[in-house]
């Protein structure tokens, strides 16, 4: 039962989006540059980081979400998968182990973050804009985490609710629609 009045069709963060629609905005902004804007990293990679940070925090709403958005821009459900059991062992570049052990390490605390972690990211071929991008996501998803756990939202009562959800943040971003959500209702 979340802790404040919200929407009972909008489980997890798009509930407070929709509480507090002003302060969303520039986050959601921030969120559609990092995860869907221009990058070198591709989308499914960085849906990975927010995978991996959601999952180190314990999010299950931000967890389950953006596992099911990875799954769906990679085509397939084993990495993202993986990727949470082990990052060592998961079927991803060297290059993303590193950028993703940067994201785990930054959610425990910022100061976790060594320079042998971004000397290991840098060998594999990272770029500095990486690596700041990939700490700002983890940062990002921290607070998200912690806005959707910290005022007890909602998880949905119906799992499949992630599999529209990732379809939404897939083909439409962060943004808000330009509908609103009343449509969601039942």
């Amino acid at each position: 039962m979340p802790y404040i009045t919200l929407e009972s069709h909008l489980p997890g963060i798009t509930g407070l989006l929709e509480y507090a629609k002003e302060a969303a905005q520039p986050i959601r902004n921030l969120t559609q540059f990092l995860l869907r804007g221009p990058s070198t990293l591709s989308e499914a990679d960085r849906e990975l980081i927010a995978t991996v940070v959601s999952h180190n925090n314990q999010c299950t709403f931000c967890t389950t979400a953006h596992t099911a958005a990875a799954d769906l821009l990679a085509g397939e459900a084993e990495t993202a998968q993986k990727v949470k059991e082990n990052i060592e062992t998961a079927p991803v570049t060297e290059k993303m182990k590193a950028l993703l052990t940067i994201a785990k390490l930054t959610a425990q605390n910022g100061r976790n973050v060594t320079t042998e972690a971004i000397d290991r990211a840098k060998a594999a071929g990272a770029t500095d804009i990486e690596i700041h991008d990939t700490v700002l996501i983890a940062a990002l998803f921290c607070y998200y985490n912690r806005y959707v756990d910290g005022l007890a939202t909602a998880l949905p009562a119906d799992a499949g609710y992630y599999n529209v959800l990732a379809e939404r943040l897939v083909n439409h971003g962060y943004t808000r629609l330009p509908q609103g959500y009343d449509h969601l209702k039942k």
